[in-house]
């Protein structure tokens, strides 16, 4: 999955850190699909290790990029796959931590945030900003009703989060784009990775709030880790001396 994508775009040293990734979230599908099937809870622990291993990956990934747009972008980043890696624990732990977990993954989307706000000032295309927020107050006017009262408040405080997170990586990949920035395209990629981050997000509201939908697993964590990887891969910087030297 993420490795077959990505395998021309990885240096060599890379590519064995992304089969084992697509490995490990293979098996966290795998493992939560035949769960919910007709071989029952003894898969679970296929999901229970694949899960925390494929995101532990993808912070080996971001931490492992060389060299990194700056010191401080990574390690904003490597803090919010950090939080995600504690909401993912948080969301398999016994008993309903979905609030704990939402806490944690809040936490990385504001992580994120301002791993975007090293190089660009927020909102720097409000029409985009605006669209994510948008979005967001769109998907949760339409599941209100399927909210219980007491969760109504973290998740009213999540989804402007993440459309901000969204907004921001968006906005930051329109700005680079349009002055011809050489790191255009980690941008563009962190900005895919929020895009990704809202679509998974929003198919797991409407498969807890709204009703069950067919194979839900794999699409909530199929974007998931996209959506992490694109992010962990935007760390490493464009190296503009390759670009210059390419273009003579």
């Amino acid at each position: 999955m993420v490795a077959t994508a990505s395998r021309s775009l990885l240096p060599a040293g890379m590519r064995r850190l992304a089969f084992a990734t697509s490995c490990a979230a293979a098996a966290a599908i795998a493992g939560a699909l035949l769960a919910t099937g007709g071989a029952g809870q003894g898969w679970l622990w296929l999901h229970w290790i694949g899960k925390p291993l494929a995101t532990a990956l993808i912070f080996v990934l971001a931490w492992r990029a060389r060299p990194a747009a700056s010191p401080r972008y990574r390690r904003r980043v490597l803090a919010g796959i950090a939080c995600s890696l504690a909401g993912d624990v948080l969301l398999m732990l016994p008993g309903d931590l979905f609030v704990p977990g939402l806490l944690a993954f809040l936490c990385g989307h504001l992580c994120f945030i301002a791993a975007f706000l090293d190089d660009s000032r927020f909102g720097a295309r409000p029409w985009l900003l605006l669209a994510s927020l948008g979005y967001g107050a769109a998907n949760l006017a339409l599941l209100w009703d399927a909210i219980g009262a007491p969760l109504r408040a973290p998740v009213i405080v999540y989804v402007a989060v993440l459309a901000a997170m969204a907004g921001q990586a968006l906005g930051r990949a329109r700005v680079f784009a349009r002055r011809g920035d050489v790191q255009a395209p980690a941008a563009r990629l962190a900005a895919l990775g929020a895009l990704a981050f809202m679509l998974s997000d929003s198919v797991l509201a409407w498969n807890r709030f709204h009703g069950a939908i067919p194979w839900s697993s794999l699409w909530v964590l199929s974007a998931y880790y996209l959506a992490l990887w694109w992010i962990a891969r935007s760390v490493r910087r464009v190296d503009t001396a390759s670009k210059a030297g390419a273009a003579k």
